[in-house]
């Protein structure tokens, strides 16, 4: 089993184009391919997982293809603009733009990875603090459905977390975060994990947002104490922190216990600060992990390694809807190909050709959730690759 320790949030992500419209993301190829839906009974589908776990419709399935509500609309709603609220034909237009309808999607890094993970065939656990409002509720449906194990998640009566997301010319996404008093926030560090667990998996505003952080700190010691392979994405935030230099300090205290380092060349070169990056990373394999994965967007993946081995994949070249979710999905192919070869231990060992092959099938992967809206990481029946080398 492989635990995913962190947040849940509701992205609230610009509404999708209607589905009778052509998107870049339906021209992705291969088993099952939509664009932001289920592959449904494509082989790897779990049976009547749209249903949920009561056989409901779950609370989100219509945003999925670009129908129904937007956020904030009941269940019954229509977002047609009332006729009372069309301007009268006499009044003077208004200049300012219109604001964009926002759909509720469920996210946040690790759930994102949970959910990738069980879609790619691996036992995932989410360990986590989930509200009991409705967008909690529709969390925990999310995992369910796909299959993640939810013993571990705390619940309580606080808010979710909600990060609404802008949309750029180039499917990056940025985000603003309303996180106060939030139910995450509030997470214990739970007494004992699986005994089936052999990895475990941390990440982003989990670790910066207190009193929670602490909380996953702690885990995270203990669960490399315990001898289990550690993963950390920081994903970092930079809005959420308020004192940059502090959470470096922090980042590099946290690297002894780390077995797996994945960042994206930004989050690199903001923890580096004056530094170097090429240099710092150099500096933070050194203090513990046994190695470090940079994620260069299109550019493709590199891997350094306490080995001395450095070796770089390419991108899959994909139509790019947006990148909402990909960071995450890599997260969890680099883990879910790790195991088949057998390396999540504390003391892995990778050929070149092994990492190659890691690397190679976390490109991939990205590439598909990149092809379509939001944070839909690809089942296995997506990918079609040969057993693990």
């Amino acid at each position: 089993m492989i635990i995913v320790a962190g947040e849940a949030l509701i992205d609230l992500v610009p509404a999708e184009p209607a589905r009778d419209a052509p998107t870049t993301g339906d021209r992705l190829s291969g088993p099952g391919a939509r664009s932001g839906t289920r592959p449904g009974a494509e082989p790897g589908a779990r049976p009547g997982a749209d249903a949920g776990r009561s056989g409901r419709r779950r609370p989100d399935d219509a945003t999925r293809t670009g129908t129904g509500p937007a956020a904030g609309a009941g269940p019954e709603e229509s977002t047609a603009r009332h006729p009372d609220t069309v301007p009268h034909a006499d009044a003077p237009a208004s200049s300012a733009p219109e604001l964009p309808a926002l759909r509720p999607k469920r996210g946040g890094g690790p759930y994102n990875t949970a959910v990738a993970l069980a879609r790619l065939g691996s036992p995932a656990a989410f360990c986590s603090r989930l509200s009991t409002d409705h967008f909690g509720e529709a969390l925990l449906d999310g995992l369910a459905a796909d299959g993640v194990d939810t013993s571990l998640v705390q619940r309580g009566p606080e808010p979710t977390t909600l990060a609404v997301a802008h949309i750029g010319a180039d499917g990056s996404a940025a985000y603003s975060f309303h996180v106060e008093g939030t139910a995450d926030r509030l997470f214990r560090t739970p007494g004992t994990l699986p005994a089936a667990a052999r990895a475990i998996s941390f990440g982003t505003c989990s670790l910066v947002l207190e009193p929670g952080a602490s909380a996953f700190e702690e885990l995270l010691r203990r669960a490399s104490d315990g001898g289990l392979f550690t993963a950390l994405d920081p994903n970092i935030r930079p809005g959420l922190i308020p004192d940059a230099d502090a959470y470096r300090a922090r980042f590099r205290s946290w690297l002894p216990y780390v077995t797996l380092l994945k960042l994206s060349e930004e989050d690199a070169a903001w923890l580096a600060g004056p530094a170097d990056p090429a240099t710092a990373v150099r500096r933070w394999l050194a203090a513990g992990p046994y190695a470090v994965v940079l994620t260069r967007g299109g550019a493709g993946l590199t891997v350094l390694t306490r080995d001395g081995l450095e070796l770089s994949v390419p991108g899959e070249k994909v139509a790019v809807v947006d990148t909402i979710g990909a960071g995450d999905t890599v997260n969890a192919a680099l883990l879910h190909r790790l195991d088949g070869h057998a390396a999540l231990t504390p003391s892995p060992s990778l050929t070149a050709e092994q990492w190659r092959d890691t690397l190679t099938f976390a490109a991939r992967a990205a590439a598909a959730t990149c092809s379509r809206a939001g944070a839909q990481p690809p089942y296995a029946a997506e990918l079609a690759v040969p057993a693990a080398l």
